[in-house]
């Protein structure tokens, strides 16, 4: 049974109430706050596993709750709730450090299944000095800066290596283009959501079949699909 702490961060009650119920019946333990002020203190003071942020929050909103936690400890997983089906929220939320998104109305049962896919990934990130990459088909060696599909070597540009690699790391995580750019180029360098994609269309095209790790999520960015 699992036995992480979540902590709630939501400024309706009925809906951390049901949150919680689920929550808990899973085996999970968990907290909950209706403010942002109240998450981040309670964040800094007794750290959760994981947290699962409301945007839509009076006073301090759930992207500065999101921006001020990750700030103080990028090993605090976020999943944000919201019930605006907006991009450019989702993409904010994304690019200040949340790991997943769930829209409003949402299914308990999907919402905990999030929960423990997050988890998982936090336990199963790759180490540093990790030797290959090993999907079948597709094997990375990140050291060597090598590529082999069914065997093969693939040519692959320093871009395109980099892309790949940070995608395949993580593996079901989702990206958004700047997120990439920042990870394989350093923070701030200069360029276009179309340059990104210009690159993922040249690496699909060199990895052949096995183009289909690499998914668009359509309005956010993109993700590598064991």
């Amino acid at each position: 049974m699992p036995n992480e702490r979540i902590l709630i961060v939501e400024d309706e009650e009925a809906i951390r109430e049901l949150i919680q119920y689920n929550l808990e019946r899973e085996g999970f333990r968990s907290s909950s706050v209706g403010t942002g002020e109240e998450a981040i203190k309670l964040a800094k003071s007794d750290q959760p596993d994981l947290m699962l942020l409301d945007l839509m929050l009076p006073g301090v909103d759930g992207l500065e709750v999101c921006r001020a936690v990750k700030r103080e400890s990028e090993d605090i997983p976020i999943i944000m709730l919201t019930a605006k089906d907006d991009e450019s929220d989702i993409v904010t939320g994304l690019e200040l450090g949340a790991d997943d998104y769930i829209t409003k109305p949402f299914s308990p049962k999907v919402l905990v299944s999030r929960v423990k896919t997050v988890l998982r990934r936090k336990k199963s990130a790759p180490s540093p000095d990790i030797s290959v990459l090993d999907f079948k088909y597709l094997q990375i060696f990140p050291a060597r800066r090598e590529v082999f599909v069914s065997g093969e070597p693939a040519d692959l540009t320093f871009t395109e290596f980099g892309i790949l690699k940070f995608l395949a790391e993580r593996p079901g995580w989702v990206f958004t283009r700047s997120q990439i750019v920042d990870a394989v180029r350093g923070d701030n360098y200069a360029v276009t959501d179309r340059s990104v994609d210009f690159q993922i269309v040249g690496l699909r095209k060199k990895l052949g079949f096995c183009s289909s790790y690499i998914q668009t999520v359509r309005g956010v960015g993109y993700k590598f699909n064991e």
